[in-house]
């Protein structure tokens, strides 16, 4: 993992030492909340419903274990003791003093974390593959190139104050497991016929309000010239977004006015003004960032060990885990362990301070010490022994973080919602949880195969529901909170492409919902034939039977 330098760390002490002054003069009145609210912004705090919320950046998903143990303390300490990985792979504490903010950025500080640019409209923190550097598919390690790019952006001048936020995600892999269509920009690697290092620039991804599937604006783009090619990107956006209306603000209505390929051009003119600068990246670059991220002291194994094996002919339940949850390692004899933050009963995402030092005890023992971040809102130990799996899945089992049902309907994608978020029209964790209960069986639930469901509790879309399978958006309805269904979304992963779901019709009420989704399941699976996803089930016969299905089930009901 990337480690600061004296530069690094000076420049997140000065941002620490301004923080507590503007805190102080906050405090005594010097400032007002309006003169206030940006530069608490600039530090990741927010104002919610009840309490301050601290945004903190885990850049491209990737902790070490005494991070996480930092995280812990924080959240022992000055929040309610938990905290919640966001589908930025940040983690967000719900419950934060003001006056306490400036010691929690010191802590952070003493770890080599921050919260800056995790809010407000400039780049935001950049996400790559969970399973970066360990996956079979990878053809290019993104981590160095993330970083690379997260030092370009962090404090650049010109943009800081962009027309609206922006995100970046970064892929090396077959698989798209970085939802990279649903980005301002993204990245995709791969090599060319000669085997070099190019990459291809996808802009105008986005969800919210509009939601949009990103389009190609450039094609076997040179490794040298990604940040000159990505700054003439946020230049013509800060050039030409709109600023008078911060729902047609982002990136993706500027691409939907133009069309991607005068958006090409315009940036093609840009960029030639950057091009071959002081922006090109250089190979003694790339090595000093890539030696950050090279592979740990794996041991020499065969890739099959007779006590895993015993175990997993004698144990149903952790021969499921390992199917659901332990994901192929490029390397022989490892694997890497997906953790789920969805048990029954406990709001999606959520980890106590105790569970988060308990994760950072087995990536020490099992994992060389290192934790990942899904934007699934799971937690990744990367490199694990087939021989310790079985005991991994014990321990997980004791800490609440061993249901295997990743990828399954109960893995649910949920953003904090009414609870928590003041933009938000309806509580999303209660409906998260109520589905759950629902769907308790999970040998059910296991055969049903894979199959996501997203819950946003409003139109910003931070649950991504635009892209999932079965997508719950909370809508305010005369004062009352209520729900609409979208079906068919698919975030891109395998070989499928990023597709929006259908709105299936008008909206339901929190009670309905639990019936709703079990009226949809019901459809699915006498409908399905054998072997098919709930997405490809969808494909075949469209939205009408289920949209009949549920709408019959209402009425009887009545």
């Amino acid at each position: 993992m990337y480690q600061y330098d004296q530069i690094d760390q000076r420049i997140v002490d000065e941002r620490v030492a301004q923080y507590a002054d503007q805190i102080r003069r906050r405090l005594s009145g010097e400032l007002s909340e309006e003169e206030f609210r940006p530069l608490r912004l600039q530090n990741g705090l927010y104002l919610q419903r009840h309490a301050y919320m601290h945004r903190i950046a885990i850049p491209y998903g990737n902790l070490r274990s005494d991070q996480l143990r930092m995280l812990a303390t924080i959240a022992r300490e000055h929040d309610r003791g938990y905290g919640h990985f966001s589908t930025r792979t940040n983690i967000q504490f719900n419950w934060i003093k003001l006056e306490e903010t400036p010691e929690i950025l010191r802590k952070l500080a003493s770890v080599q974390m921050h919260a800056i640019q995790t809010s407000g409209n400039c780049i935001r923190n950049i996400t790559a593959d969970q399973f970066a550097g360990v996956a079979p598919d990878e053809v290019i390690d993104p981590r160095p190139w993330a970083e690379i790019l997260r030092q370009w952006s962090t404090f650049h001048p010109e943009f800081a104050w962009l027309p609206r936020k922006f995100k970046i995600a970064v892929n090396g892999s077959v698989e798209d497991r970085v939802a990279v269509q649903i980005h301002d920009l993204g990245v995709y690697l791969r090599k060319n016929a000669q085997g070099e290092v190019v990459a291809d620039i996808l802009a105008g991804g986005g969800l919210g309000r509009t939601p949009i599937i990103g389009a190609i604006i450039k094609r076997d783009l040179p490794w040298q010239h990604l940040i000159a090619y990505c700054e003439a990107v946020l230049r013509v956006y800060n050039r030409y977004g709109r600023r008078d209306n911060m729902y047609k603000a982002r990136i993706k209505i500027l691409v939907k006015a133009l069309s991607p390929e005068k958006l090409s051009k315009q940036i093609e003119e840009e960029w030639q003004h950057l091009k071959d600068g002081p922006s090109t990246l250089t190979q003694e670059e790339l090595d000093r960032v890539s030696k950050f991220f090279a592979p740990p002291a794996y041991e020499k194994l065969a890739d099959t060990d007779a006590s895993y094996e015993k175990h997993l002919i004698e144990s149903k339940p952790f021969a499921r885990w390992i199917e659901r949850n332990v994901h192929p390692h490029k390397v022989p004899g490892y694997a890497s362990v997906t953790l789920s933050l969805k048990p029954q009963h406990i709001a999606p995402g959520d980890a106590t301070d105790k569970q988060m030092d308990d994760v950072a005890d087995l990536a020490d023992e099992f994992s060389f010490g290192e934790i990942r971040v899904s934007h699934e809102q799971n937690l990744i130990l990367a490199n694990v022994k087939k021989h310790d799996l079985y005991t991994v899945w014990e321990r997980a089992k004791a800490l609440g973080f061993a249901t295997s049902n990743i990828g399954l309907l109960t893995d649910i994608i949920s953003c904090p919602g009414g609870d928590f978020c003041s933009l938000a029209n309806a509580k999303s964790i209660p409906i998260a949880l109520a589905i759950q209960d629902r769907f308790n069986d999970l040998d059910y639930v296991y055969d049903l195969g894979d199959l996501s469901l997203n819950i946003s509790g409003c139109i910003n879309a931070c649950g991504h529901h635009h892209v999932s399978n079965i997508g719950i958006l909370g809508v305010d309805k005369d004062g009352s909170e209520w729900y609409q269904v979208t079906l068919g979304g698919e975030q891109g992963s395998g070989d499928m492409g990023a597709h929006l779901g259908r709105v299936i019709g008008p909206s339901f009420s929190a009670e309905e919902m639990p019936d709703v989704i079990s009226q949809v399941i019901d459809t699915f699976v006498e409908r399905r034939i054998e072997g098919e996803r709930f997405i490809e089930t969808f494909g075949r016969i469209g939205i009408a039977p289920f949209k009949e299905r549920v709408y019959a089930s209402r009425q009887a009901h009545a």
